[in-house]
């Protein structure tokens, strides 16, 4: 059971009320009774209601001198603080990650998906906006997919950040990477609306649900095209070669169609979406599970690519896309946050290979912006990291170790992507 201090110190610190706290804890000596604790310029309803993070470790501090002197004993504070802790965890991971009955995180479905119905003409140039994040790794791959084809302003880009609660907004240019060969955030380049949200709000019919990215829009229909990252892949690969400075790439050719799906359906539920189910798990053994498919299906790839060059032999594919976004994060974000822990990629020598050559081809490494993605995981996702300390960018990372000095310079100078707000 727990002791006064701990029911004392779990109230001061957890909004959550626990039994019996309607009235204010005292103390009994013999017949008489007194105020249990007493807290200079506080009073037990002004400490529920202070919302300030700078007074807390000042109420924590008188807290612990008035019970105990000079600190609070271990098991008190270890006690108050994870009850409390688990309390609010259990509440903010339902929000931040559907799970089953085990505790595994089932992603929500997207909720547009059309595809384009006439095919696009010259007079289309600019009718479709797609709305990225490079935080995200469902929307880099789009981002990639625009830069390999060479669609620039005809499928104008608008970039979003994630602010602290994880919305997306717009804050071109604020406190993001200086390197001037990647690309920044930007304004709403189609609205001039500050938050995503409120562009999904201008879609036919109006929209209250989640505003995802990626996410194309129709700016003569005024309507959401497609919310779903392996769609809209697709559609940027095949229906805008009028615009396209590489018309010639075809990253889905019918010839390895039936390759490109079986890679998809491995890839999807095992890495794309393993590394979330690793770290959105809410019991152990749902985590044991998705840790185990994820670095099985590692060591298969690891394995295939020792002797191929790209999952679908010499010519790169969707495939490819879909897995290099996932790669890109795993030694600095998923290792570390969602205990991906078993082996660093940097123990894979196959697939790290793999990693530096998408890297290298023109206008990926544009995208790729590890303090920007890293910030979007580690200072935004407050249940897995409360601190929110980002660690320093693995060596391994950097694009000097996936491609050199030389190399780098080459990919800088043949970047394609407009970074014009």
């Amino acid at each position: 059971m727990a002791s006064k201090q701990e029911h004392l110190v779990c109230e001061l610190l957890c909004p959550l009320r626990l039994p019996n706290k309607s009235r204010r804890p005292t103390w009994q000596t013999g017949s008489r009774s007194r105020p249990f604790l007493r807290l200079k310029g506080y009073t037990a309803s002004n400490i529920r209601a202070s919302s300030s993070s700078a007074e807390l470790p000042d109420i924590i501090k008188q807290v612990g001198q008035s019970l105990w002197g000079k600190g609070l004993p271990p098991g008190a504070l270890v006690g108050a603080v994870r009850s409390a802790w688990t309390s609010g965890w259990a509440i903010m991971m339902k929000q931040l990650a559907p799970s089953d009955k085990q505790g595994g995180y089932q992603r929500p479905k997207s909720k547009f998906q059309k595809r384009l119905l006439n095919p696009v003409s010259v007079s289309d140039h600019g009718r479709y906006h797609l709305y990225v994040s490079l935080t995200c790794p469902w929307a880099h791959r789009t981002a990639i997919v625009h830069a390999l084809k060479g669609l620039g302003d005809a499928v104008p880009l608008s970039i979003a950040v994630p602010n602290e609660t994880g919305l997306w907004e717009f804050r071109p240019h604020q406190g993001m990477s200086t390197d001037h060969h990647i690309l920044l955030p930007t304004v709403d380049r189609a609205h001039k609306k500050a938050r995503l949200m409120d562009v999904y709000k201008l879609t036919k019919g109006g929209y209250d649900g989640r505003a995802t990215v990626p996410m194309l829009w129709d700016s003569f229909c005024e309507e959401v095209v497609n919310n779903e990252s392996a769609d809209i892949i697709e559609i940027l690969n095949m229906e805008f070669n009028i615009f396209a400075c590489d018309p010639q790439l075809d990253l889905a050719p019918p010839h390895l169609q039936s390759d490109i799906e079986k890679w998809n359906d491995l890839i999807y539920p095992n890495i794309n979406n393993g590394v979330y189910r690793c770290g959105f798990a809410q019991g152990q053994e749902a985590y044991d599970e998705a840790i185990n498919v994820l670095f099985t299906t590692l060591d298969m790839l690891e394995e295939h690519l020792a002797s191929s060059k790209f999952l679908c032999g010499d010519i790169l594919t969707l495939a490819d896309i879909r897995l290099f976004t996932t790669l890109y994060r795993f030694d600095p974000v998923y290792y570390v946050l969602f205990k991906c822990s078993k082996k660093k990629l940097l123990e894979y020598p196959s697939l790290y290979r793999y990693l530096g050559e998408i890297f290298q081809m023109s206008g990926v490494a544009a995208t790729c912006d590890l303090p920007t993605i890293m910030d979007g995981y580690y200072k935004v996702l407050f249940p897995l990291n409360p601190g929110g300390i980002r660690p320093v960018i693995p060596v391994s990372s950097h694009p000097t170790s996936l491609c050199g000095d030389d190399k780098q310079r080459a990919v800088s100078s043949s970047i394609r992507l407009s970074s014009t707000p």
